[in-house]
């Protein structure tokens, strides 16, 4: 008798009073704690005694059927066990409980041998499912903890379109600069889908050469080049299940485009150097710096591809354009930092914070991470100060003259525009309002197109 064996507990649904009093005793030698019920109603309260590993449960009872009550018991308690009991004439009975949900059944007069087997194996299968369940809740929980970070309205957009299109298997586009945290919006995305329990594969289609590219993501047979010594996967294989995540998609070759346009229409490929046809279930993010809309017009993006691509497209703006973003994002690197390097550095001076938030970030939000990492290891506790950043006499954004606050909307509108090169769409969408509000402040403030 295990230990195990002796947490493990049984409930027996049966209306005949020698097989309850000959399971209960059966079971109990082996450990288990043991319930019988003669009929529904009783079984239904010992449920609340619960929770039960494994249920055996007579098909015919007075009152309410067995397969009745194995649909509510279903409803009351999925991770139980359910055995049903039937006698020879009712065997398609038993075929519909298995149907509805239940692990097994076994046929009377009862074989104490084969029903002792059955409850080994339906434990078995409960440890399993509840393993998984586990994991699945550890799983939702590390993905549900993300880096993504901000409270101005542009990245609540962002943050809406990214939980949005999640629920969907939807191919996805992630535009913006270099530094702005695409693959963390890619992994947003997949962390909150269906596919969540399968991986994200990731490929930097700017980082392969095109020679190596195909290999990459097609993988190749043993021979099929030199220095081919074994079958490799390719990332649309490994991907199987999850989704791949293309970012720098628009380095892509010519060539490389059409075979990409044909695997993400037909979800097939073949191996480099083998002839058998391989099919795997992805979801496609991608993501680009590139404006591809030129690169169409100048031939050297694919405009078919790019369709396929860009169904759902979700732009993240750079930091220069979300400034009330940045104190957030600084405190979440320097409490990063402290805990990786500990030390009891563990916030900036004002001074600072007013550099970094005057400062125009042309690397985004991955130079403001390095900037914090490198003035974590100069700066004296407890707090980080001017001194400790690389540019205390390079900030390009000036702070405003005038403190009312038609000033600081002046020039913050002006700022914007001027950072879209005067797009009124982009610029209207990045200030929250609409098209005729933002044509209303350009004609208060006399602005005028360079």
């Amino acid at each position: 008798m295990t230990d195990s064996a002796k947490k493990n507990s049984i409930l027996v649904v049966d209306d005949e009073l020698i097989v309850r009093e000959s399971l209960t005793k059966w079971f109990q030698q082996d450990g288990f704690r043991v319930e019988a019920a003669e009929h529904a109603n009783a079984a239904l309260k010992l449920m609340e005694k619960g929770p039960w590993d494994i249920i055996i449960l007579d098909i015919k009872m007075p009152g309410m059927s067995g397969l009745e009550l194995l649909k509510r018991l279903r409803e009351i308690d999925k991770t139980a066990q359910v055995i049903m009991v039937t006698a020879f004439a009712s065997v398609e009975s038993a075929v519909q409980a298995l149907k509805d949900g239940a692990f097994d059944y076994v046929t009377k007069p009862i074989d104490p041998d084969h029903l002792s087997h059955l409850v080994s194996n339906a434990l078995q299968q409960k440890n399993l499912e509840d393993e998984n369940v586990h994991l699945r809740q550890q799983i939702t929980e590390l993905t549900g903890a993300n880096e993504i970070v901000g409270e101005s309205p542009q990245m609540k957009r962002v943050m809406d379109l990214s939980l949005t299109v999640a629920q969907t298997d939807t191919t996805v586009m992630i535009r913006g600069e270099s530094g702005t945290g695409k693959e963390l919006i890619a992994r947003t995305i997949h962390a909150n889908s269906a596919r969540r329990y399968f991986p994200i594969i990731t490929v930097n289609c700017g980082a392969v050469a095109e020679t190596l590219l195909e290999s990459e993501l097609f993988g190749h047979e043993r021979g099929a080049f030199t220095g081919a010594q074994y079958r490799r996967k390719g990332k649309f294989e490994m991907a199987d299940g999850g989704t791949i995540f293309l970012d720098e998609v628009g380095t892509v070759s010519p060539k490389m485009q059409i075979e990409l346009l044909r695997v993400i229409e037909t979800k097939q490929f073949t191996r480099v150097g083998g002839n058998e046809l391989i099919s795997s279930d992805f979801r496609v993010i991608c993501a680009t710096n590139r404006n591809l809309e030129a690169a169409i017009k100048d031939g050297s993006f694919r405009e078919d591809l790019y369709y396929r691509l860009n169904v759902f497209s979700i732009s993240i703006p750079p930091l220069r354009e979300r400034r009330m973003d940045i104190p957030q994002l600084t405190q979440f690197f320097v409490k990063k930092y402290a805990t990786v390097m500990n030390r009891p550095v563990k916030e900036m001076s004002s001074a600072a914070m007013d550099l970094l938030v005057r400062y125009d970030w042309p690397g985004n939000v991955r130079e403001l991470e390095n900037v914090i990492e490198r003035a974590m290891v100069l700066a004296e506790p407890p707090a980080i100060t001017p001194n400790d950043l690389p540019f205390q006499n390079v900030v390009k954004h000036d702070a405003p003259k005038d403190d009312t606050l038609a000033a600081v909307e002046r020039q913050h509108v002006e700022e914007i525009l001027h950072s879209t090169h005067w797009n009124i769409t982009r610029a209207a969408e990045i200030l929250d309002i609409d098209r005729v509000t933002l044509y209303n402040k350009i004609a208060k403030y006399g602005f005028k197109k360079p």
